[in-house]
């Protein structure tokens, strides 16, 4: 008797160990943060990843969430492109190249707004740095007047990366970091001051190649650029 009391007890135990096992394994997964997308990984940041870089012109699959063989040729091609490591992964250099908070990252306008901040500083700083402070502002508006424009991506992000669209992205320059006059030239630009007058293009005159965009209507010069419509 006392020894099927035993077993019982010891099957009663065993029950409850496995239980918990289960629960705690379920706890963590549910509760863990991935502080990368790699391949094989799956969810609303690799669907975000996906949909920026087709936007861009670096993806051509579907937008699934899951972060396959296309999926990490794009990030390769995008993190080339862009001066970055090009393993594949999208780690936190990468994502934050890509205007995307990471899930460990707490959301809300203020996170969204230094980010965006964050973002234009960096191409003000590589395309202008060196320029006349208004000269900067241009720049930074011109991205904002590209997001207004229905021509152009809806994001400030989405402009900027928008391939070929700027030469700072192009050649790494947009992953150094900007000065404090470029971040407060970013603010003002985000704040709605428009020294280019409307412009979603600019050039230097010096050494601009491209015959089509000596044919834009001027707006305003500034410094070495030239800013149009």
């Amino acid at each position: 008797m006392l020894k099927n009391k035993r077993k019982i007890i010891l099957i009663i135990l065993l029950t409850l160990f496995f239980s918990i096992a289960i629960i705690y394994s379920i706890f963590l997964k549910n509760n863990s943060v991935e502080t990368l997308s790699k391949y094989g990984s799956r969810g609303n940041e690799v669907t975000q990843i996906q949909t920026k870089l087709k936007r861009w012109g670096y993806y051509t699959g579907s937008i699934d969430g899951i972060y396959g063989t296309k999926t990490l040729n794009a990030v390769k091609y995008f993190q080339r492109k862009n001066g970055l490591t090009a393993d594949g992964i999208a780690g936190p250099a990468t994502l934050k190249a890509m205007g995307i908070t990471s899930s460990s990252s707490s959301t809300g306008s203020t996170t969204s707004n230094n980010s965006n901040v964050n973002l234009l500083a960096r191409l003000i700083y590589g395309e202008s740095r060196g320029e006349t402070y208004t000269g900067q502002v241009a720049v930074g508006a011109v991205v904002m007047n590209r997001v207004k424009s229905s021509s152009f991506p809806n994001t400030i992000s989405g402009v900027i990366y928008q391939a070929g669209a700027f030469d700072a992205v192009s050649d790494g320059q947009i992953n150094l970091t900007p000065d404090s006059t470029s971040k407060k030239a970013a603010q003002d630009a985000l704040n709605g001051w428009d020294p280019s007058y409307g412009a979603i293009y600019y050039f230097n005159p010096a050494t601009a190649t491209n015959k089509w965009i000596w044919s834009r209507p001027m707006t305003v010069t500034i410094g070495k650029h030239r800013f149009c419509k």
